[in-house]
């Protein structure tokens, strides 16, 4: 096909399948600052009143009433998005000032602080340098760049915060809770009742406006599950939501709130709490109103939907599979619809924080908004109010890296980096290499230094076991049979990947003895795997030592965290593919982790959109809109409907289907290599620290066609399917022939810099 021709057709296709945010001609063509940051937070002067967001105003009174941000370290860190052009636009110095007054910082200066003109690429993590701020002010504060042709931007818009009590140490920034209000998707009337459908289960609470002449009594129910009749199921089983309530009605025109009784439960001593300023919530997707025989408008009907800040339009996923998109639309809506609490809680049952939740919230909200700060105090929380499961303990090291790779900013980790230490679990080591919790090494001391209070240490591989919960004794729960032994291939692998993580952190701290010290540990470690777990023979992981049983789970924490010699990585994956989803929704996060790390994203792929009851389409069709805490309900009989952590998808597709990940803290490089099975085309928004990136693919047997958007000030490691073909592929970007290097199953291309890409691979 001739070179004009290709253009001609791609352009259409980036008409059709992707549409890219914009700033207008001279915005893709001047240097600019579009977006600040201050202490993780975009809205810095978010300001509410009882959950319902107002004006901002920039006064002190104004952040003292109600609910507001309040930065409480003496230290704030600053941070900014630089316009993406059309050209690379890279940051070669910057320029912040920061003022007490407004006279100032409008007239160029930074009585507090002027950092001059910086010689640096830093853009995500710039720390405060000026002189002391003082508690309960208001500070403003504005940066410009220059990019490496010397072009100069001008300052970006006015931003402010307020300082409330300074805490010693550090302490994360965040927002209050948030109100929507919505009006019913469905408001029908039957013979002895009004059915209203909001369409999507919320966290929220209920407000009717109601006509009555006389005082009357209605009955009004609550439930996240219909029957095959249409009514709300009022015995749904589980843990999933029903109530009732007897309103009594004044004489005439009246607003009315239900207010939810208090479960006993999930308001007990570990459970995060609603605050006052919110008052208690209840899931729900249905209401009932029985006994209202009077007309029943729309616009009467108000649920208020508790939620924590989230922009709907910071990311977007769309492909040629319907499933896969109603998958991403279930997983995308659980971030915000589980985010009520302000902590990543394991559901309604109980609303406790636990790591493993935590963990695959926390990379499933990166991918879906751009936001950091609700990860961070979810997992701080985690780091001083740790939960029983040894694998568990050490997620939290993972949780601290990730907060450091999506964000470039070291200070909590700086700030909790004793106790991250002792997550690594270092402490249950034996002399073989293996740590083991049933070998008489669970000391006080230990237990103590991992914040580990009112339990000891269980190994956990997955939830739930046969025999509990609802389960009988001969029931498999979700470990595929996973045999138990005092040295645990699951502990193990991710004890080893622990260390690897931790010697990381340690590198980035600038503390070498440490680094050794873990790597050293982790080498150890990885010999140790292949001599206590690893069957040579069949080229599978055995679950332990002292048995030949080869789980599922085994082989997948195996494979993730690194552990499976390159020369068996074949045979492990394809005893992995012939266990199935023979794991909980839990798993599912490591197994697809290993399956795309391998290379199996075809496998992968038909796990994302089966339609089988072990499937993420399984929770769409039995009727839930908020992902479920198992498969379905007979693998967990009191399970919820509203788990987080079975929204897998919502991190798996950015991350590993269209291939978008970090690879250096703050997005600084990042690499793009999708994975894209027979999807015919795909396009995504992933939100980052430095901005959008939007890819869209469109591809057949001999073609894959491309649109990338790199954001300003990073480098993007670019990887396209190197698929069977007679010759060399040829490749086009901008419509000109490029030269590219190949890397194993895969096309390398160059540093292509920063902005819009187009890129053409003909087979």
């Amino acid at each position: 096909m001739k070179k004009h021709v290709i253009v001609k057709v791609f352009k259409v296709f980036l008409l059709t399948c992707v549409t890219y945010q914009a700033y207008g001609q001279d915005a893709l063509n001047k240097l600019q600052v579009i977006d600040t940051h201050s202490d993780l937070l975009w809205q810095s002067d978010y300001q509410s009143l009882q959950g319902y967001q107002v004006q901002p105003e920039w006064t002190l009174q104004a952040f003292e009433q109600g609910e507001s941000v309040v930065v409480k370290n003496k230290v704030p860190l600053f941070g900014w998005i630089m316009n993406e052009r059309n050209s690379s636009s890279r940051q070669q110095y910057y320029q912040l000032l920061l003022a007490d007054n407004l006279n100032d910082i409008k007239q160029n200066r930074g009585n507090l602080w002027n950092s001059g003109k910086v010689r640096s690429s830093e853009s995500t993590a710039v720390v405060y340098g000026g002189n002391d701020l003082s508690p309960g002010n208001l500070y403003y504060w504005k940066v410009k760049v220059w990019d490496e042709q010397g072009n100069e931007s001008e300052f970006s818009p006015l931003s402010c915060f307020y300082t409330g009590q300074f805490v010693e140490g550090y302490e994360t920034t965040t927002y209050p809770l948030q109100r929507t209000d919505q009006t019913p998707k469905k408001l029908i009337k039957r013979e002895q009742e009004y059915f209203i459908d909001f369409e999507k289960a919320a966290f929220g609470q209920l407000r009717l406006n109601l006509d009555s002449p006389v005082a009357d009594t209605i009955l009004i129910r609550f439930g996240e599950k219909i029957t095959a009749e249409g009514k709300i199921d009022r015995n749904p089983g589980g843990t999933i939501r029903y109530q009732e309530y007897r309103l009594p009605l004044s004489q005439g025109t009246n607003t009315y709130q239900i207010k939810f009784r208090k479960d006993q439960r999930n308001t007990g001593q570990a459970a995060v709490l609603m605050p006052d300023y919110i008052g208690e919530v209840l899931p729900f997707r249905y209401v009932e109103i029985e006994g209202y025989d009077h007309p029943l408008h729309y616009t009467d009907v108000k649920r208020s939907m508790v939620h924590y800040p989230f922009n709907d339009n910071a990311s977007y996923f769309h492909s040629s599979n319907e499933i896969l998109n109603q998958v991403w639309d279930l997983s995308k809506y659980s971030i915000k619809a589980t985010s009520f609490a302000g902590i990543y809680v394991d559901g309604d049952r109980e609303r406790i924080p636990y790591e493993a939740d935590a963990l695959i919230n926390q990379l499933c909200h990166y991918c879906v908004d751009n936001e950091f700060t609700m990860a961070r105090a979810s997992h701080e929380y985690l780091l001083h109010n740790a939960t029983w499961p040894t694998e568990w303990i050490m997620q939290s090291v993972m949780m601290a890296w990730n907060d450091y790779l999506y964000t470039g900013d070291l200070r909590s980790v700086s700030a909790h980096y004793e106790t991250l230490k002792a997550k690594t679990l270092t402490g249950l080591e034996d002399s073989n290499g293996l740590i083991s919790t049933k070998t008489g090494k669970q000391s006080s001391d230990l237990l103590k230094s991992i914040n580990l209070q009112r339990d000891t240490l269980r190994d956990i591989v997955d939830w739930p076991h046969s025999g509990i919960l609802g389960l009988g004794k001969k029931e498999q729960g979700e470990t595929d049979g996973f045999v138990f032994r005092p040295y645990n291939a699951v502990v193990n692998a991710y004890y080893y990947h622990a260390l690897r993580l931790m010697a990381r952190l340690a590198k980035e701290m600038e503390r070498a003895d440490d680094f050794v010290f873990f790597n050293t540990k982790a080498d150890k470690l990885y010999n140790a795997y292949q001599k206590y777990f690893f069957d040579k023979e069949r080229k599978v992981v055995r679950d332990g030592i002292g048995t030949d049983h080869s789980a599922l789970h085994s082989n997948m924490f195996a494979l993730a965290f690194g552990l499976v010699p390159e020369a068996s990585k074949k045979e492990v994956v394809a005893y992995i593919h012939s266990r199935g989803m023979a794991c909980s929704v839990y798993g599912s996060q490591f197994l697809m982790d290993a399956l795309y790390e391998a290379g199996a994203g075809d496998y992968a792929f038909q796990l994302l959109t089966a339609e089988t009851e072990r499937s993420w389409y399984n929770m769409i069709r039995v009727g839930s809109t908020i992902s479920l805490e198992a498969w379905d309900d007979k693998y967990k009989p009191n399970q919820d409907w509203n788990h987080a952590w079975g929204a897998v998808p919502a991190n798996i597709i950015p991350r590993k289907l269209m291939g978008i990940e970090p690879l250096e803290p703050g997005w600084d490089t990042f690499r793009i290599q999708p994975q894209l099975a027979d999807l015919e085309y795909a396009k995504i928004r992933f939100p980052t620290i430095k901005g959008y990136i939007d890819a869209a693919y469109k591809q057949s047997a001999n073609r894959l066609e491309a649109q990338l958007s790199i954001p300003a000030n990073t480098v993007a490691e670019i990887y396209l399917p190197l698929k069977n073909s007679r010759g060399k592929p040829v490749l086009y970007v901008d419509g000109k022939e490029y030269k590219y290097e190949l890397s194993q199953n895969w096309i390398k291309l160059p540093d292509l810099g920063t902005g819009n890409k187009e890129i053409i691979v003909v087979y």
